[in-house]
């Protein structure tokens, strides 16, 4: 199985590159950031900074192009790295497995394998840090997301929680992804993802209510991804009120997406396929929260 083989973010992209691989980004390469792309006009692009910098939990900007029309090589957003430590010997226009392409904020291609005769000079990439970078960390505490185990693409859900608006961008929606726990694990999962600041960091909501307070219209409906199962492979809105499957939600990084196909942008936008992700170069301890000083102590003695 090729997925075996992918355990770099270098080699993930090759894969994405030469067509090998063109499925889900989910569970591969273990520690490996994994990053969210909106690729937009130059004239949008200070507006979707700011945009970032006013969501950080659904929106945290990793990296975008050096200059404009720059598709290998990126300027950082992470404190302490380069830009070429994030990513380095890449094609932002074919390294991701698959594509999305809008033109005058209406979907003209979808789930395409590369966006070489879309980019231009004009264009600058995004990084938006995803949920999939933390899961390596759940994994590695005997807590691994449900979809990744059973290969399948996280779901992902349109909520009512209105972003910051931000120049253009005035009406976006956070959108989520969910992982379901049981009861007993949630405190854990949280604990394990609260460092990933740089990556949604930790669940903003739990619980069978939250799917109503959220907005979410039916969980086993999800607007991006595959439907979820329970343990015993059934659509897990069966198992309402079952506390052995919470659903679980983070921030997720099709949330600028989503703002910018509510602006009405004109030109042509180009988007990572919701689940297919750019592997990148840096780790998961490259871009985690250190605690405080004293904190992990004081932590210890609760």
């Amino acid at each position: 199985m090729a997925s075996n083989r992918l355990l770099t973010g270098a080699s993930v992209r090759k894969a994405s590159r030469n067509g090998s691989h063109k499925t889900t980004t989910a569970g591969l390469a273990p520690s490996y950031l994994q990053a969210n792309l909106i690729i937009l006009p130059s004239r949008y692009a200070t507006d979707f900074r700011l945009l970032c910098a006013r969501n950080p939990v659904p929106c945290p900007l990793l990296a975008e192009s050096k200059t404009s029309g720059s598709w290998d090589a990126v300027k950082s957003w992470v404190d302490g790295l380069s830009g070429d430590e994030i990513i380095s010997r890449f094609d932002i226009r074919r390294d991701a497995p698959k594509y999305m392409v809008y033109r005058d904020s209406k979907l003209v291609r979808f789930q395409c394998d590369d966006i070489l005769n879309e980019w231009s000079e004009d264009h600058v990439a995004f990084f938006i840090g995803c949920s999939f970078s933390f899961e390596s960390a759940l994994a590695d505490a005997e807590l691994p997301p449900r979809h990744s185990v059973l290969r399948r693409n996280v779901p992902m859900y349109r909520t009512k929680i209105s972003l910051c608006p931000a120049g253009v961008f005035t009406s976006g929606t956070y959108v989520v992804s969910m992982r379901p726990y049981r009861r007993s694990e949630i405190e854990a999962v949280r604990n394990i993802t609260r460092p990933f600041t740089a990556t949604h960091g930790e669940p903003l909501a739990w619980g069978w209510d939250a799917i109503q307070q959220l907005g979410i219209t039916d969980i086993d409906q999800p607007e991006w991804g595959d439907t979820p199962l329970t343990l015993d492979g059934r659509p897990l809105g069966h198992s309402e009120g079952n506390e052995e499957e919470i659903p679980v939600f983070w921030g997720c990084g099709v949330t600028p997406q989503e703002a910018v196909m509510r602006a009405g942008l004109q030109g042509t936008i180009m988007a990572h396929a919701p689940g297919h992700m750019l592997v990148l170069d840096c780790r998961d301890w490259d871009i985690m929260e250190k605690p405080a000083e004293g904190m992990e102590e004081a932590e210890e003695r609760m």
